[in-house]
């Protein structure tokens, strides 16, 4: 039997560690693969019980949903094999048998019939140890680092569906309803409203449901005593094994243990200043830490051999740089300030109590939203960004577009101009691929997307949130229609999923009806561009062939992109460019 990887919620995730070895007998949803992706690092369990024969993949390999992680031998083959191997001996000549002792017979007539006891109490016992089981389960992956519990929806006993909705969790680009991941009762809520939860983090633990009318087929006390011999069996072969992996482990621990120990006391000798990404790879080597956090060491400049690990064999994980980051601000702001220092964050409030001062004050919570959305609107402070401002002249799009909607409203599909921008920049971008890119971490290379994957800014009551369509380079108009409405409802709903938020490599914003001649979009790091999208209005043009002005409907357009990557002369040809196609949306057929 073939265990293969699940929905991993991103194209590819790298295997951190291999948590089983050929020859060890598993249960179901035993983790099995550690894998660690640039979001998160999440356990893998198995999908079934059996015993592990082969294990396809090593530390190291990427792997995708669908690919085979290992391969089982499952109960139900083992019994197979049994009952042939059983059949075989039945087989024998007669003579054999006639020759044989009448005790012998009669042992062996008894010998079967305790095969034959066993085998039939050997569903009975499956079914009464999946009658009653609790598990716990962990968060699946949310599309960041970290969000809050905005709500549990459940409580301690609740009898939940698999897929009902128990907890609403928010972070600063949706709110997400997480569902239940398997039906029973609910045994313990690990989680509270309010708690900032990771991917990957136990929130629940559920007594699954089960059916025990197996069990009712035979008689208590054989089945009492089966579970008693293969819980024995079971002990023995795990005690062995322990052994196994305690005598294998000992001589390749200790020389690991010794070489980090070094590592970390050269480290705490060294300076505290911040790291170059050369510095920092070089102890990278001896730290057992996934790609995630390795990287995450990169940006931050953190010289990972300083940091302690809190997961399990000292593995370490984003909470643990964040707590190192913290204590070493917090030891510098307890030093005496240095004159010629420079402040990397805005001073603290002066006191506002002083009312003849500062007048009457009120303090106001922030939207949960809005707190989330902060950390990520800090990246904008480090990016040098530049905005283009144009017109495009959409009067003879707009006519095109009365011309349709009459059609698609009666398919009950909303046409607004935005699906023409939204075309009309995915071309662009297939024409102009550095607008859909990101620049490296090292800040040496530009990394292009070969798909545009447009994120559609969508105000909702809670603030921005900015959901995706993929591949639009593929798509027509009535189709990103379709979709942009979908995202829409969805989004004011609350009904996105992490995936529907992840990916985009172009952003657009729309203020559509709301007023204003043009704006400064922000740019949504790691993206290098966004265009923003005001209201048309009616302004006079100069008819050169009439000699007279004419009313035209122009519709602003404001590219914000970062100057690191696109220089002003390309921002102008590319925010002409689609004004030309938006003028005239059939250059796009050429």
């Amino acid at each position: 039997m073939d265990i293969k990887a699940p929905d991993l919620g991103v194209d590819s995730a790298e295997v951190s560690e291999i948590m089983v070895e050929v020859g060890d007998v598993i249960a179901k949803d035993d983790n099995i693969i550690l894998l660690e992706s640039d979001k998160a690092s999440v356990e893998v369990p198995s999908s079934a019980a059996g015993k592990v024969t082969k294990i396809s993949v090593a530390v190291g390999d990427q792997v995708s949903e669908g690919m085979v992680l290992i391969e089982l031998e499952s109960e139900a083959d083992a019994k197979d094999d049994s009952q042939s191997a059983d059949t075989e001996n039945k087989t024998e000549p007669a003579a054999d048998k006639r020759n044989e002792p009448q005790d012998n017979q009669q042992a062996e007539k008894q010998s079967d019939t305790n095969v034959a006891e066993e085998n039939t109490s050997q569903p009975a016992k499956q079914a009464s140890e999946h009658v009653g089981k609790a598990t716990t389960h962990a968060l699946p992956d949310l599309g960041v680092d970290e969000a809050q519990v905005s709500e549990i929806m459940v409580s301690v006993g609740d009898i939940v569906t698999a897929d009902q909705s128990i907890l609403l969790i928010e972070s600063d680009k949706a709110s997400v309803e997480v569902p239940a991941p398997e039906a029973g009762k609910v045994e313990k809520i690990l989680v509270q409203a309010g708690d900032m939860v990771a991917n990957g983090q136990d929130f629940i633990v559920i007594i699954g449901e089960g059916s025990d009318s197996a069990s009712n087929n035979v008689s208590e006390s054989k089945a009492d005593t089966s579970e008693s011999q293969a819980s024995k069996s079971a002990e023995s072969t795990n005690k062995t094994e322990s052994a196994e992996q305690s005598d294998k482990s000992q001589p390749t621990d200790e020389p690991k243990q010794a070489a980090k120990s070094t590592t970390n006391t050269n480290a705490k000798n060294a300076t505290n200043a911040k790291l170059t990404e050369a510095q920092v790879n070089e102890k990278m080597v001896d730290i057992y830490a996934g790609p995630a956090v390795r990287k995450l060491a990169r940006q931050l400049g953190v010289d990972i051999s300083q940091v302690t690990g809190s997961a399990l064999n000292e593995r370490i994980l984003k909470e643990d740089l964040f707590a190192h980051v913290k204590g070493k601000l917090n030891t510098q702001k307890a030093a005496p300030a240095s004159g010629n220092g420079v402040s990397s964050s805005l001073p603290s409030l002066p006191d506002m109590s002083n009312t003849e001062i500062w007048g009457e004050t009120e303090v106001q919570d922030l939207s949960r939203l809005q707190k989330v959305s902060i950390p990520q609107l800090n990246y904008n402070t480090l990016l040098p960004q530049v905005t283009q401002f144009d017109l495009s002249d959409i009067t003879e799009t707009e006519k095109l577009r009365g011309e349709l909607k009459g059609a698609m409203k009666a398919e009950g599909i909303g046409f607004t101009i935005l699906a023409f921008v939204v075309k009309a920049t995915a071309y662009a971008l297939t024409q102009h691929p550095r607008f859909n890119s990101h620049l490296s971490d090292d800040n040496t290379q530009v990394i292009l997307r070969k798909s545009v994957n447009m994120g559609i800014a969508v105000a909702t009551d809670d603030g921005l949130i900015v959901p995706v369509i993929k591949n639009v380079q593929d798509k027509g108009l009535k189709q990103i229609a379709i979709e942009i409405g979908e995202l829409a409802v969805k989004a004011r709903d609350k009904k996105l999923t992490t995936k529907e938020l992840q990916g985009a490599s172009f952003t657009i914003s729309s203020q559509g009806n709301l007023g204003g001649t043009a704006f400064t979009p922000l740019v949504n790091w790691p993206q290098v561009g966004i265009l923003g999208v005001s209201e048309a209005s009616m302004q006079p043009r100069w008819n050169a062939s009439k000699q007279t002005f004419e009313p035209r409907l122009m519709l602003p357009l404001s590219l914000s992109y970062d100057h690191r990557v696109i220089n002003g002369a390309d921002a102008a040809v590319f925010t002409r460019y689609i004004a030309t196609l938006l003028a005239d949306p059939r250059r796009i057929l050429l």
